[in-house]
Formats: C-alpha cells, sequence, structure tokens
C-alpha cells in the first residue's frame, strides 16, 4: 500500500486539488519568477506587461505573495526543528502506534512497516489486518498506566526503545453535555488525551538520551471547533493540541533534546468507524477524507525527518483565524461552521472497544486501576 501520489485524491474531485493546483503554479515564486524576468529581459515580454498593466500588476502581486508563503514555510520549519537536522535509519528504527489495530493507525503501521521500520502496535482490540513480520502487537489497555507501564517494559525488552511515538488512538461517545456520563467524559480525555502522558512517560526518556526521535500526536479540528454532541471529545482534542505544544516547548527548553520531533494532526471529519452516522454537508470544500489519505499525509511527515503541522482538508486552515478575529465576526462564521459541522448524532460505534468498555467505570485501588461493572 504505498503513499498514494496521483494528482486527483482518493476523495475525488473536490476543491483539494484546485488548492493544490494553485499553491504549485500561482502561488508558485519558482514558476513565477521566469515570467517576471522575462518582461524585464525581452523585448516581447517587456511590450506584454505594457499592454496588459492590470495582469502584469496581479502576476507581482501574486509572485510577491508566493515568495513571502515561501518565506515564512522556511522559517517555520527552521524553527519548529530547531535550526537542526537529523538522519533516520528506518530498517533500525522502532515505531509505536496506538489504535494501530486499524483505521488511520492500522495504515499508517502498514506504511511504517513498507519502509522497513519495526512498528510495535499497541491497541485493546485484535489486529484487523495481515500484518508483517517487523509488526507486533501488545494488547494493552491505554487508560491504564499501570497496564501501559507492563507493557512498556515487555516492548523494550523484546523490540528495543521506540524512537517513533504516534499517539493516535481515540474514541469519540457524541452525546449532549447533559447526556454525558462521569464514566463517558472520563473514558473520552483518557483515551484522547490521558494516554498521550502515559506513553510519553514510557517513551521518551529514551528519546532525549539519543537526542533522536519523534512524536507524533493526533488533534483534530475538534482541537479549534467544538460542535455540539462532541464537546467532550472536542475538550479533549483541545487538550491533546496543548500537550503536543508544551511537549514541544519542554524538549527545547527542560531537556535539551532540540533533535527530538514533534508532529501534529488536525484532520477533518474522516470515513473511520467511529464517526459512522455522520453526514457531510460541505463534500466539495470540506471532503470526507478516506483513512488511508490521513494515513499518507502522516506517514510523509515522518519520513521527512523533521517536525511539522499537518491540517486536512486545506481549509482547515481558516479554523486556526477564528480566534484571533473579532468576537462580533468570529461567532458567525463559529456558528456557521458548527451547523455544517454538527451532523454526528447519537452515541455511534465504538464496536470491539465497547465490548471491553461496557458498562464498566474505573475505581482507583491499592494496587492500581481495575475495571468493574458500572452499578446500576
Amino acid at each position: 500500500m504505498p503513499i498514494h501520489k496521483g494528482w486527483l485524491p482518493r476523495e475525488g474531485f473536490s476543491a483539494e486539488p484546485i488548492f493544490s493546483l494553485l499553491n504549485k503554479t500561482a502561488l508558485n515564486p519558482a514558476v513565477l519568477l521566469p515570467i517576471l524576468l522575462a518582461t524585464r529581459l525581452t523585448k516581447k515580454g517587456e511590450d506584454l506587461s505594457v499592454v496588459h498593466p492590470l495582469a502584469f500588476s496581479r502576476l507581482k502581486t501574486l509572485f510577491f505573495f508566493g515568495l513571502a508563503k515561501w518565506l515564512s514555510s522556511q522559517l517555520s520549519e527552521g524553527v519548529v526543528n530547531n535550526w537542526t537536522t537529523d538522519t533516520y535509519d528506518w530498517p533500525n528504527e522502532i515505531a509505536v502506534v496506538t489504535g494501530g489495530a486499524g483505521g488511520i493507525g492500522g495504515h499508517v503501521v502498514r506504511l511504517l512497516a513498507e519502509r522497513g521500520v519495526a512498528v510495535v502496535v499497541l491497541d485493546i482490540q485484535p489486529m484487523t489486518f495481515e500484518a508483517g513480520p517487523k509488526v507486533h502487537h501488545y494488547k494493552c489497555d491505554l487508560t491504564s498506566a499501570a497496564n501501559l507501564s507492563e507493557v512498556a517494559a515487555k516492548i523494550r525488552a523484546e523490540v528495543g526503545d521506540p524512537t517513533i511515538l504516534v499517539n493516535n488512538a481515540g474514541v469519540a461517545r457524541g452525546k449532549s453535555i447533559l447526556d454525558t456520563s462521569e464514566w463517558d467524559l472520563k473514558f473520552t480525555f483518557d483515551v484522547n488525551c490521558f494516554a498521550h502522558y502515559y506513553t510519553v512517560h514510557e517513551f521518551l526518556p529514551a528519546m532525549i538520551c539519543k537526542n533522536h526521535g519523534m512524536v507524533v500526536t493526533i488533534a483534530s479540528f475538534a482541537a479549534w471547533l467544538t460542535v455540539p454532541n462532541m464537546v467532550d471529545y472536542g475538550c479533549s482534542k483541545a487538550a491533546a493540541f496543548s500537550f503536543h505544544e508544551g511537549l514541544t516547548a519542554e524538549l527545547k527548553t527542560r531537556y535539551n533534546a532540540p533533535k527530538v520531533r514533534t508532529v501534529v494532526v488536525n484532520q477533518g471529519y474522516t470515513k473511520t468507524a467511529l464517526f459512522t452516522g455522520y453526514h457531510n454537508e460541505q463534500p466539495f470544500m470540506l471532503p470526507a477524507l478516506e483513512p488511508e489519505s490521513v494515513a499518507d499525509a502522516i506517514a510523509t511527515q515522518i519520513f521527512s525527518g523533521k517536525s511539522g503541522q499537518i491540517i486536512t482538508p486545506t481549509l482547515g486552515w481558516t479554523l486556526r483565524w477564528l480566534r484571533g478575529l473579532p468576537q462580533w465576526y468570529s461567532y458567525r462564521l463559529r456558528s456557521k461552521a458548527q451547523n455544517i459541522m454538527s451532523n454526528f448524532r447519537g452515541r455511534q460505534v465504538i464496536q470491539d472497544v465497547d465490548k471491553h468498555y461496557a458498562d464498566r467505570e474505573k475505581v482507583e485501588t491499592e494496587e492500581g486501576t481495575v475495571l468493574v461493572p458500572e452499578q446500576k
């Protein structure tokens, strides 16, 4: 399952290939510079610029805008990577992917394995696809720090110290605030946020010692825009996004590990079992993503060996700006976006995860965290 390289994405024709084409042409200074030089260095080009002054003016505007965009991206890349470079030897790297038994995580596992990376899957569910010899599955309750610590010790002993950590596991209950129980709330935060702390506690120290590694945080558009029936989910994803920002800062200022990379993924609605029942009202501007497309973006960023942020679909960039706009304007835009994205109704499928956790609540005991039947 190689990374998709076609001009038309898996989702079909939408705004995405149009945005991509604009970035590669009209907003690409490398494409526009020869045209501008031709208007100054050739007689025909100069004549055309005089005859069509408006077109020439707009061409210059596009060039300088594209140049500023390119320079900004280069500066951002340098800053988030602490102006350092690092080399990854993929056959000798070890990756941990939480929730990698299927869905987006499963596709990430396959892409990493195809590159020769040894991959460890941490999931409460069994594998839903045939894994290769370099893929190792460990059943793990990510909501339990004690269980994760036990499993992590086995991983270090049997596979080695991971150099890549993909915190991919996530859950969504799909309930309104008043319908959300204490168990729903704790379960959502345990998987979507607290598990990030637990996995980093186990695997980050070795990365820091080597000053080499990468932590990938799967957030969501929900980190920026909370919609009805998914408030607990949005809160947990906003927390995961903040975790990524704090981890990035601490790696530089507290742990002196500038080469340990951090990646955050803000993806829109993706066609996974987690969101069965969602209806997309803007399929052209905000196409529903295939899990493989999100996995391709994650794997591509990992294989770059650099820190960064993945935002897909492209229009998701506008959600970052909402909080910076005047409240009277941002509130109207947010309300419109919330109406578009609020089609997730009721409690949807958690499938095998719910089979494990259904009608159970967590209680703390002296021996650690255990699961007992919920009292009705």
